[in-house]
């Protein structure tokens, strides 16, 4: 399985081997990107291959692979990994990785044994979230909630300018919020997470729901029918058509995440809320509602300034640019 490298046109002039840099290797359930990536977020070179998933030796030396092509001939002060999973506090162990089948797995002490180079592991929603604070849409600010609406919701919390990692590392599990007791089963074993309506799973479920109800359903059905099932790409081309049906379903999700946010508000008071993942393309569309909801639940309000609502920037490079900024935050404070 051979890897392949792309530097990117516009970024190459900015590749000097004279120059210390990190890399950031994010995984996934399906791909495995990783990047060189420069001290001010910038990526110089990039990676992608498919994750050989349920098979976590294969992962550990793709990995390997990938962070030694990197940083062929650069000076590389780190490496860091980010995954989907629960990571101890001292960013080493993986407690549990459903989509890699790890099970607390040492695997920065592997990767160091076969790499002699200072290694980190990170949740991938922390990485995200770590890379809008500091080189994205929350770059200006020193608290930071994250959420990011994908298949499921991640999460990430800045605060007082520091990543919020919890006692055993574990912090930040936004998704598993629960605002509906007794609500909808959630993959966690619980009931009433806000990842069973507030997530891209949860908008086809709506959709779906709206089709059924006929009226303003009526093009969801003609769509689900044409093509065998409602998809994501089919409810975001009928929001771009401002259909009423697509615009009904993402308007009950924006207000599940508004109450959610409410209540992560008089917990945490950042200063923005930060929208990451494939729904939140949707722009207002998507934030419109959420502000709406998140006003109407929120306690004392008139009391105290309101946070912003924006959607994140680094899209799909957030995984590799946060993971390597991380890595090398820690690498230059053990140096010290």
């Amino acid at each position: 399985m051979r890897t392949t490298a792309r530097l990117l046109g516009a970024r190459t002039a900015s590749l000097d081997s004279s120059l210390v840099h990190s890399i950031g290797i994010d995984i996934g359930g399906t791909k495995i990107a990783g990047a060189l990536v420069s001290d001010d977020g910038e990526i110089l070179a990039e990676l992608r291959e498919r994750t050989p998933a349920g098979d976590p030796a294969a992962i550990t030396d793709l990995v390997v692979r990938m962070i030694e092509q990197l940083r062929d001939g650069q000076q590389v002060i780190a490496a860091g990994v980010a995954a989907a999973g629960f990571i101890d506090a001292a960013q080493s162990v993986v407690y549990y990785a459903p989509n890699i089948n790890w099970r607390h797995e040492p695997f920065r002490d592997r990767l160091r044994e076969r790499l002699d180079l200072d290694v980190t592991i990170d949740n991938d929603a922390n990485a995200a979230g770590w890379a809008e604070f500091r080189f994205g849409a929350a770059r200006d600010a020193h608290d930071m909630t994250m959420l990011t609406i994908g298949t499921g919701v991640g999460g990430a919390i800045v605060t007082g300018d520091r990543l919020l990692r919890g006692g055993f590392g574990t912090a930040g599990e936004l998704g598993h919020l629960r605002v509906v007791p007794d609500g909808l089963p959630c993959g966690c074993g619980a009931r009433g997470c806000i990842e069973q309506y507030g997530s891209g799973r949860a908008l086809l479920r709506m959709a779906n729901e709206i089709a059924d109800a006929g009226g303003i359903g009526l093009q969801l059905a003609v769509e689900r029918e044409r093509a065998g099932g409602l998809t994501g790409d089919i409810v975001a081309r009928l929001l771009v058509d401002e259909d009423a049906g697509a615009l009904h379903a993402l308007r009950q999700l924006g207000t599940w995440l508004g109450q959610a946010c409410a209540s992560l508000s008089a917990v945490l008071d950042p200063e923005l809320f930060v929208f990451g993942g494939g729904v939140s393309i949707a722009g207002d569309l998507l934030l419109d509602p959420i502000r709406e909801s998140y006003l109407a639940h929120l306690p004392a309000r008139g009391y105290h300034p309101e946070p912003r609502f924006v959607v994140a920037e680094l899209v799909n490079d957030a995984g590799v640019v946060g993971a390597a900024d991380l890595a090398r935050i820690h690498a230059t404070a053990a140096s010290a």
